[in-house]
């Protein structure tokens, strides 16, 4: 079973990826990203895709042209877990390259 992270585990992931907004009614971080067009926007879904597929960690996302919208929470233990955590940290390098 999957944990569910405590009050100091979620502010502390927080506090590392600012970029993401808290939902505390779903316990839930969301970030909203542009890119300069649908190719660059579809392409960094298709990385992001291909890492969550092996970590058996899936986003839910919305995409219109450049623009993706990012959910990640864990519906196993409904709420935030370190698998959230893992997948904003491969999400953060690969907006970095």
């Amino acid at each position: 079973m999957v944990q569910k992270l405590d009050e100091s585990q979620r502010s502390s992931l927080l506090a590392r990826f600012p970029e993401w907004q808290y939902d505390p009614e779903r316990d839930a971080v969301g970030r909203r990203l542009n890119f300069d067009d649908f190719a660059q926007a579809f392409g960094f879904m298709t990385r992001v895709a291909i890492v969550a597929e092996k970590m058996d960690h899936h986003p839910e996302w919305y995409n219109v042209y450049n623009r993706v919208e990012i959910v990640l929470t864990t519906h196993d233990c409904d709420g935030l877990s370190v698998r959230d955590e893992m997948l904003m940290q491969a999400i953060e390098e690969m907006l970095i390259v």
